[in-house]
């Protein structure tokens, strides 16, 4: 089943230094039919205007994970932790019992994240933070992991739940495949981009909701930036 949500159907909000869309119910966004994908809570599509950001605040018991598309995030959080983590680079917090952190647009631009909460496998753990570059190079043609909970996932950043992150860089034109697996739900936007899936066309910024598939072919109809969650 391939289940396509367009960039314009997304709920959002405006704030001036924020603009928000949202994939899920989310915050003052609510829609039954939109309550998350499989293990999958949120997925926020967030526009930082330059030197603004959110202020300190807590999480408990959530993946986080920060893809930035542009821009650059610098990160700051009740663990002592500080970082900057730039565009096609990610960053992870598991909240566990209990975390307060700030997210910060320092830059002269705006900054453009994807931000990803994923419900954990396993509650009452310490809370972590991570970051690290993944050169775009490094992805063309095929899909990288960037985050993962699965040991086997050696040169990922860890996360505390049956998912991975994925992302991949295709030229228009290539083809590329991922081994889902029918009894998983996968989530996939294009950063930049389009591409068609078993004939439906995602365009930059739609969802496109994945399940009962064996192996997912993507075809690039423009050069494109794609993220996945491979998702319980």
């Amino acid at each position: 089943m391939i289940d396509l949500r367009p960039f314009s159907t997304l709920g959002g909000a405006n704030h001036g230094w924020l603009d928000a869309k949202h994939h899920f119910s989310f915050a003052g966004y609510h829609d039954p039919a939109r309550m998350g994908w499989g293990n999958i809570r949120v997925w926020n599509d967030d526009v930082i205007a330059p030197k603004s950001g959110f202020p300190p605040h807590p999480h408990r018991d959530m993946e986080i994970i920060t893809y930035v598309r542009e821009g650059a995030i610098t990160h700051k959080d009740s663990l002592g932790n500080l970082g900057r983590t730039e565009a096609g680079d990610v960053q992870v917090m598991s909240a566990g019992t209990g975390i307060t952190h700030a997210e910060y647009n320092v830059e002269d631009v705006e900054t453009r994240i994807f931000q990803i909460w994923i419900q954990p496998t396993s509650r009452g753990v310490a809370p972590s933070w991570g970051a690290r570059p993944f050169p775009k190079g490094e992805r063309s043609g095929r899909f990288v992991t960037l985050a993962s909970g699965f040991a086997e996932d050696t040169d990922a950043l860890r996360i505390r739940t049956d998912a991975r992150i994925v992302a991949a860089s295709v030229k228009a034109g290539e083809t590329i495949d991922y081994a889902l697996g029918k009894e998983r739900r996968g989530y996939l936007v294009p950063a930049t981009g389009a591409v068609t899936i078993d004939g439906v066309k995602v365009n930059t910024r739609d969802g496109v909701a994945i399940t009962d598939v064996d192996t997912l072919r993507v075809t690039a109809v423009e050069d494109s930036e794609l993220i996945l969650v491979d998702g319980a």
